[in-house]
């Protein structure tokens, strides 16, 4: 149980409320009756039940684009700094983050804000990755501002729908044998979610946290390979590890990208910052606020009671670094020159049923028909650098605007207006869009839109259009039939 510090609303400024992250913090500060901005980069993409909440704002704002202090809120007492650019690139990530931290600090300078919350990466090693530098680098950045900082510095993140614990649940999960990299005997100091969101928390205008770095950690020192193994024991799986020094940075990736369902640049960054020990020195946080953390084991255990129970809160699988585009506004009009579609309707007797398996495809419930083509242009991708079939689904029957979809990004989900709108993240000749609509006269309409880019393009359609037949035809039927019978 954290002491709580103060009593006062607070007005709070939170800044990548869309990450998996500003997800898990934004309900706890609701909770605790702070009013909240929240910062994002495309108002599309709010979960739309948040809409519903009174006390939350939201502000459309790109840090890397030059401030513009107008109309931004001037009376903030605190802010999060909750604004990583890891995933999207493996060459100018740090000159991003960079850049973002300097505006942010601009903003900051038109508000009476008294504190900035900042989560970084443990940084004690003499030789840092480029991550875990760019990390500290946005923190000298931040201590510039007008503000008392305070920073918490983190490293594996244990919770359902972390990258961390999703990459050692595909280890783990699929691999009863692993040859691995030497850097599985690298240690590190995994904590749990819960306990990171109640630091976060915990630390709002607590002036003995005001311009001090902490280091946060759970109780267990283990190596990568220990991590592995206690997951292992814990689901009652047989797993065997060999590790093998003649393994490069680049076959390392390549053996994240192809066994977990993370991208090759965050596979990158990470088998970078694995080669450094990530132990916290500076764990007083944990003192000052009277807050016993859990063990290793017990938030694999936490993380699947949430799993069990469809209850994941968010994953870094959602966040748009998880697919091939930064931004997805210039995609949500579906364009209808110069494209070539496949158009399919068919009557329905059940418009419920129909929208809760619209709402429910991909993922364990798949397209409905000949799954096995679709896994088999998931391997295609996969083999192709794209990101195959292994993001899955979140949640099985709910979807939010932004959310990863397979191979595909939610561009819009509307229940009330019962419209899907699916955006192709597959590597592809062009860019597709897939739609599904009922109408009022209880008619599914079913459109596959591609835009061709160049020749390529338009031999890729025509050569694959026997195969839309069948399947695009079989998905609509089934779609319009299909009865769950588990619900």
């Amino acid at each position: 149980m954290i002491f709580v510090f103060l009593k006062e609303k607070l007005k709070i400024l939170l800044t990548g409320a869309n990450g998996y992250i500003g997800r898990r913090l934004l309900p706890q500060l609701l909770e605790l009756g702070h009013e909240l901005i929240c910062c994002v980069r495309d108002k599309n993409r709010i979960d739309p039940d948040l809409q519903t909440l009174k006390k939350v704002s939201f502000l459309e704002v790109d840090f890397l684009n030059t401030p513009n202090t107008v109309s931004f809120p001037k009376d903030i007492d605190v802010a999060y700094y909750l604004i990583h650019s890891m995933s999207s690139s493996t060459d100018d990530f740090d000159e991003k983050e960079s850049l973002s931290a300097l505006n942010f600090n601009t903003y900051m300078e038109a508000t009476s804000v008294k504190q900035v919350v900042y989560l970084s990466g443990i940084v004690n090693e003499e030789k840092l990755s480029k991550h875990l530098s760019s990390r500290k680098k946005v923190e000298d950045i931040l201590y510039k501002g007008n503000f008392a900082l305070t920073v918490l510095r983190a490293g594996i993140v244990v919770g359902s729908g972390s990258s961390s614990f999703e990459i050692i649940r595909d280890l783990c999960e699929k691999l009863p044998l692993m040859v691995a990299p030497k850097w599985l005997e690298t240690k590190t100091q995994p904590i749990a979610i819960r306990d990171v969101i109640s630091l976060l928390s915990g630390v709002l205008l607590n002036e003995k946290c005001y311009n001090q770095s902490f280091d946060i950690g759970g109780p267990d020192v283990l190596t990568y390979k220990e991590m592995l193994l206690r997951y292992a024991k814990i689901r009652k799986l047989h797993l065997w590890i060999i590790s093998v020094p003649v393994m490069t940075p680049r076959l390392s990736s390549y053996w994240l990208y192809f066994v977990t369902s993370t991208s090759y640049m965050l596979a990158v960054n990470l088998v970078d910052s694995m080669k450094m020990e990530v132990v916290a020195k500076n764990n007083k946080l944990l003192e000052i606020l009277k807050l016993k953390p859990l063990t290793y084991e017990e938030a694999i255990e936490m993380a699947f009671i949430k799993i069990e129970q469809n209850l994941v809160l968010s994953s870094w699988k959602d966040a748009l670094v998880s697919g091939r585009f930064s931004d997805l506004k210039n995609y949500i009009q579906v364009p209808k020159f110069g494209c070539l579609k496949d158009n399919k309707a068919i009557v329905i007797d059940n418009t419920e049923q129909v929208l809760e398996n619209i709402w429910s495809i991909g993922g364990n419930r798949g397209w409905y028909y000949g799954n096995w083509l679709w896994k088999i242009r998931g391997y295609i991708d996969l083999l192709a650098g794209g990101v195959g079939l292994r993001r899955g689904r979140t949640h099985p029957n709910k979807i939010n605007n932004g959310d990863a979809l397979d191979f595909w990004r939610v561009l819009l989900a509307d229940k009330e207006q019962k419209r899907l709108l699916l955006f192709a993240e597959m590597k592809l000749p062009g860019e597709a869009w897939l739609e599904f609509e009922i109408t009022k006269n209880h008619i599914l309409k079913q459109t596959a839109t591609f835009r061709p880019k160049g020749i390529w393009g338009r031999l890729y359609w025509y050569s694959i259009l026997p195969f839309h037949y069948f399947i695009f035809g079989g998905m609509i039927r089934n779609i319009a039939t299909y009865q769950n019978n588990k619900s």
